[in-house]
């Protein structure tokens, strides 16, 4: 029975040309990049193209680029410091309450040490409403941080009409766009975003590494401390091999493939769809179906439980979630569908999160939908 891996927004394949790339650079280029000798040179090199490869995908300059482990420590890192740094000027920050918990859990801790926090709420579709942050924003608020799109719905959020209203404010403008670089087309200077957090395992790349775009005149110092990497502003021997393989993932998402991939995924969200009302399943969908990131699709089966629906599923070869990697394996109901419907409501423990990826492919999809009718079926009769 080929198995069926439907789970991509938690953690999606390596590209096999990426572990190609990082196996070379493993075998022929394990120089220190901080070295002067030849051998460090040379890993020095592969170094800097990797971050002209990253900052030519977003358009920004490769200085504005940091490598780091990934969107949690980017977060932490855009967060953090732009508190302790800038506190001066004003303790209050603006998020959402669908943020990550990179996200939610660092603003929680900053609470502890006297910052104050909006948390501001969605519609039940998912949206962020302006006024509501036109009303959140204050002369003392110092930095403001949501994501590109979220996780577990795919609803993008309204980063450019923020960034339009940050645009003569001095409050620093962060995004979580782990789950939206590669296959959303963005340009942080056109956008207002001064901080940008990215992980390399969402876009076929290896786990473990990530960069933080940090937009020049950002001041903001480092949050691990020891060596002089990156300009100093990230302590640590690069992952050279984990940096080669990010950018060998960003070469690889050309527009082409992007498009490609976002049109193959309209067409399996519309096949699961259709096969769903053919089959007359009562479901509904989480988020709004017209502003989301293609690859993510949540939906709410009535009446039947998430938890056992996964199992089920598991056990035919099918492999999707019940919310955020970070938050799987615990009994915490989904932040997210909280925020949107409250959290007495059903649809919290009623609701799948389907992502798609690399090598999924359309017969997948189709044998997918009908193994999902089948399952359903079979626990409404039970």
């Amino acid at each position: 029975m080929e198995k069926i891996y439907l789970d991509h927004a938690a953690t999606s394949p390596m590209h096999p040309d990426v572990i190609q790339t990082m196996s070379d650079v493993m075998t022929e280029t394990f120089g220190n990049p901080s070295s002067i000798h030849s051998f460090g040179r040379v890993a020095h090199e592969k170094l800097e193209t990797a971050r002209e490869v990253i900052a030519k995908s977003l358009a920004v300059k490769p200085h504005e680029i940091i490598f780091n482990s990934g969107g949690t420590e980017g977060d932490n890192t855009a967060i953090m410091e732009t508190a302790l740094a800038r506190q001066a000027g004003g303790k209050h920050l603006i998020t959402t309450k669908i943020e990550h918990p990179a996200v939610l859990k660092t603003m929680r801790y900053l609470e502890t040490l006297g910052f104050e926090v909006t948390f501001l709420d969605v519609d039940e579709q998912g949206h962020l409403r302006l006024d509501q942050f036109d009303a959140a924003l204050r002369d003392d608020t110092i930095l403001v941080s949501i994501m590109y799109g979220n996780n577990e719905t795919g609803n993008l959020m309204p980063i450019k009409e923020i960034g339009e209203r940050l645009a003569d404010h001095p409050a620093y403008f962060h995004t979580d766009a782990v789950q939206a670089y590669g296959n959303q087309t963005i340009r942080p200077q056109e956008l207002g975003i001064d901080l940008l957090s990215i992980s390399a395992h969402k876009i076929n790349g290896p786990k473990g590494v990530g960069f933080l775009y940090k937009r020049d005149g950002v001041d903001l110092p480092p949050l691990l401390h020891g060596g002089e990497q990156e300009e100093k502003r990230r302590a640590g021997t690069e992952n050279l091999a984990g940096i080669c393989g990010l950018a060998k993932a960003v070469q690889l998402l050309t527009p082409t493939e992007r498009a490609k991939r976002a049109a193959d995924y309209q067409t399996f969200t519309a096949t699961i769809l259709t096969a769903l009302k053919e089959n007359e399943i009562e479901f509904s969908v989480n988020g709004d179906l017209e502003q989301k990131l293609p690859h993510v699709l949540n939906l709410r089966f009535n009446g039947i439980i998430n938890d056992l629906l996964l199992m089920k599923l598991d056990l035919k070869g099918v492999a999707v979630s019940t919310g955020s990697a970070c938050t799987a394996g615990t009994v915490d109901p989904s932040h997210v569908l909280e925020a949107l419907y409250g959290k007495s409501s059903p649809a919290i423990k009623e609701s799948l999160r389907i992502s798609f990826g690399l090598g999924n492919t359309q017969a997948q999809i189709e044998r997918f939908s009908e193994t999902l009718v089948t399952v359903i079926k079979e626990l409404k009769k039970n």
